[in-house]
């Protein structure tokens, strides 16, 4: 007879949590009509956050993708009028993306797209489960710290 592997009995539940949460907010991304893959929402986000308009390489490591993934993302957003390449102002050689109004505007949508997943998500949770939950995620995200900084 074998013993229950309760890590392993955990590492499923995540996996499933991860998928369920993936298909929802996909869903929910295809309600609002932007056209916006969810690799395109991450990066529109982390744009977001950064201080100044980074360099494709800051967006590729900040995002932990190949620098021709982000290429590829930003060619996207930017024949919808998302984001923008713009000369760094010091070193001509270099180039900087950054949020246009369009984008800004689809970052607010996003936003509303995302809160009505978590709602969703959320809804068999009580107020004391989500508070407990909260806490337990902050404890397991690694570099939560490193994200919120500035490119």
């Amino acid at each position: 007879m074998t013993t229950p592997d309760p890590d392993g009995l955990l590492a499923e539940q995540l996996l499933r949590l991860t998928r369920r949460v993936h298909r929802i907010q996909k869903r929910h991304l295809e309600r609002c009509g932007l056209g916006v893959t969810p690799a395109q929402a991450r990066l529109l986000r982390t744009l977001a956050h950064c201080d100044a308009p980074p360099r494709m390489a800051d967006l590729a490591e900040r995002l932990e993708v190949v620098p021709r993934a982000v290429t590829t993302l930003i060619d996207g957003l930017e024949a919808s009028g998302k984001v923008r390449r713009v000369p760094d102002p010091t070193n001509r050689r270099v180039i900087r993306i950054e949020l246009t109004d369009d984008g800004h505007q689809a970052l607010r949508q996003l936003r509303g797209a995302r809160v009505s997943a978590a709602q969703e998500i959320l809804a068999p949770l009580t107020g004391e489960q989500r508070e407990v939950l909260g806490g337990l995620l902050d404890t397991l995200v690694d570099g939560a710290t490193e994200w919120r900084r500035g490119c």
